[in-house]
């Protein structure tokens, strides 16, 4: 009995000691946890941590960069950057809703029900509609709940907006034309911004901290003139809404450098396009000079040798061309000016395959001209070695050859400067964002393509088509103009289509000394189609209208020493004529060195009424591109800013000023955009 009562007090002195070794177990392996997890927390993970409280009380957001400007040749913005503000509200976070409806109205400009709206909402945030000036931050400062979002917008202020030559930017990301081009130089680099937040996850005001600035981008300078581009659209677009065309095409190049001064594409919508450069066509008897060079070049015949054109017909290899009209004989001169299609063909009879395809080659086509835009294509020029029968035909008046309006444009530039066939200038310089002028394009010279005496003589039988040929209606009345124009059947899906005609011309002026040449074509024009009738007269109103804006790149010393040749040759009374305005008033200046004289004028002055002085005609409630084609059309030069309906000018609408001047338009807004600046 004593031995289990003794084993029974054993046992239940053992079970406390048992219990408090587990308990102290327990505790040693917390506690080992809770070290091992602080080691974890604070050691291993701290960094993670770190962050993510960091990402409660604070946010990081991007910067985003000004992107860089391209401008025109003289520095007129054609593409900028605009800091744009968004407002947001977040109503749960409003402290007094009327004291903060009241701030919106005051700072934003918007009315009492929109900030209502926007304040009593039920959702968690609202964006105010439309976006502001920079200055709206001062009103909205310490505004419990309302938020504002810095934005970049691109803006357009010559009214090009999504052009393909300029190109797009759309969700921040460049697409086609200069934008795309040079995205590396215009982009930029984006900042970094930091603001405080409170536990409940919601902006401290005035607690934010710009980590890194935005870098804006660089900048590139076309050499487009924001005048002569202005001056090209609004001539190519009434004419093709005079001749409910499918669109056209336009440029105007300096032949001396090569420098684009105007490139427009327009379809019949008045939607830009590219087709100056993506597009080839037929040209038709535009082609013809080219085969003259050819046979000139190599001496195998002169302007003033005889081809018998017999009735207008001729058939060779079962193909038969047709003239217009029967001329029976005539010089190879006459040919050209006549636009004698059985004339040039039976005189290309002379080249061999392997020259004629040389000259055509040389002249550049088949070839990329160079022009730094996304999409250009070559062409078409085959080898002779795949041509038919009635290819040689073919080419020589124009066919069986694609070419684009660029390699069309420079090769006239030869026939212009003397022989030399340069590459298309686009680019003026290009600006890092330092402001380092990092490329600077200048001329460039691909090959000499023909002689000067050979260009020469091509130019005189140019004047001859203007004055006494197809091209017409191309004449100036104290300059002379060289040109050709072209009418070429239009090819479609399955073969040619049935009334349908690319119509062109190109010319150069002034011929004795060219310091432009300007290429038109219209796409399919109904009614009249020949390129003399429908072509040449835009390639006049063009010139006109250049001539009447005293800023375009027109070296005016020389105009004078030409004009005084030309008058020497044929005087007459008034050197210039300007679209649009009454027989009356053509006489705006006596003579040409008047013209040539007269200083730039200063809008801000007043002019009084004399021979020649004009008045600014009413263009208010009109849109932006009719105010500028009427404005153009009545002798003026043109700025403006905004978009929309034209609102008034400066001077104002009934001054009196003189043909040349600079008129500023001002429009309206468009809807959506607000600024309260007064």
């Amino acid at each position: 009995m004593s031995r289990r009562r003794s084993r029974s007090a054993s046992a239940r002195v053992g079970r406390p000691v048992g219990r408090r070794r587990v308990v102290l177990a327990f505790w040693v392996l917390a506690g080992l946890a809770i070290v091992l997890r602080a080691v974890q927390v604070q050691v291993l993970q701290a960094e993670v941590w770190r962050d993510l409280a960091e990402n409660q009380q604070q946010r990081t957001v991007k910067v985003p960069a000004a992107r860089g400007a391209i401008l025109d040749r003289n520095g007129a913005p054609l593409a900028v950057s605009q800091e744009r503000i968004k407002v947001a509200i977040a109503p749960r976070e409003v402290g007094d809703a009327d004291a903060t409806e009241t701030r919106l109205v005051e700072a934003l400009g918007i009315s009492r029900s929109e900030a209502r709206s926007a304040v009593r909402s039920s959702r968690k945030w609202k964006y105010v509609a439309g976006d502001f000036a920079p200055s709206v931050r001062e009103g909205l400062e310490g505004l419990a709940g309302v938020h504002t979002e810095r934005m970049v917008r691109r803006v357009y202020p010559a009214g090009l907006r999504g052009t393909q030559l300029l190109g797009s930017i759309i969700d921040g990301k460049a697409l086609g034309g200069i934008e795309e081009t040079f995205d590396a130089i215009l982009a930029g680099a984006a900042g970094e911004e930091v603001s405080a937040r409170d536990g409940y996850g919601r902006e401290i005001p005035g607690e934010t901290w710009t980590v890194r600035p935005p870098v804006p981008g660089g900048s590139v300078t076309l050499t487009l003139d924001l005048d002569v581009q202005e001056i090209a659209a609004e001539a190519l677009q009434s004419q093709i809404e005079h001749t409910n065309a499918a669109g056209g095409d336009l440029l105007v190049v300096d032949p001396r450098t090569g420098e684009i001064l105007a490139m427009v594409s327009l379809r019949s919508d008045g939607q830009p396009g590219l087709s100056v450069v993506n597009t080839p066509y037929e040209p038709g008897s535009t082609f013809k000079p080219i085969t003259l060079v050819a046979l000139l070049e190599r001496g195998l015949m002169q302007l003033s040798d005889s081809i018998d054109t017999g009735n207008g017909s001729w058939t060779i290899h079962g193909r038969t061309v047709h003239d217009v009209h029967a001329g029976g004989k005539m010089t190879l001169a006459d040919v050209l000016r006549v636009s004698s299609n059985v004339g040039v063909a039976k005189a290309a009879q002379r080249l061999s395959a392997r020259e004629q395809y040389e000259t055509m080659r040389d002249f550049g086509f088949g070839s990329y001209t160079g022009v730094p835009l996304a999409g250009e294509v070559r062409g078409t020029l085959r080898a002779p070695s795949q041509w038919s029968a009635q290819s040689a035909v073919s080419h020589a008046i124009g066919y069986e050859v694609g070419v684009t309006p660029i390699q069309m444009t420079m090769a006239y530039a030869a026939l212009a400067n003397g022989g030399t066939l340069l590459e298309p200038l686009l680019i003026r310089e290009v600006r890092d964002p330092s402001g380092s002028v990092v490329r600077e394009d200048r001329k460039r010279v691909v090959r000499r393509v023909a002689s000067e005496d050979v260009t020469r003589a091509i130019r005189e039988v140019l004047v001859d088509v203007v004055e006494d040929g197809t091209g017409t209606r191309a004449q100036m009345s104290m300059f002379r103009v060289a040109g050709k124009s072209g009418t070429a059947r239009a090819y479609g899906v399955g073969g040619y289509e049935v009334g349908a005609y690319y119509s062109s011309f190109v010319g150069f002026f002034p011929a004795d000394d060219p310091q432009l040449v300007v290429y038109v074509k219209l796409d399919r024009p109904r009614g009249g189609y020949y390129g003399g009738s429908v072509a040449a007269p835009v390639t006049l109103a063009t010139l006109e209208s250049i001539l009447a804006a005293h800023g375009t790149p027109l070296d005016r010393g020389a105009l004078v020493k030409t004009s005084r040749r030309q008058a020497r040759r044929s005087p007459v009374s008034s050197p210039f004529r300007f679209a649009g305005r009454d027989a009356g008033n053509d006489d705006a200046h006596s003579s040409a060195e008047a013209w040539a004289a007269l200083p730039t004028p200063d809008p801000a002055v007043a002019v009084a009424p004399s021979e020649g002085a004009l008045r600014v005609p009413d263009v208010r409630g009109l849109s932006s591109r009719v105010a500028v084609r009427r404005l153009h059309a009545s002798g003026f030069r043109v700025r403006w800013s905004g978009e929309g309906v034209v609102t008034g000018t400066r001077p104002t609408i009934g001054s009196v000023r003189t043909a040349g001047d600079t008129i500023f338009i001002v429009a309206a807004p468009r809807n959506g955009s607000r600024d309260p600046r007064p």
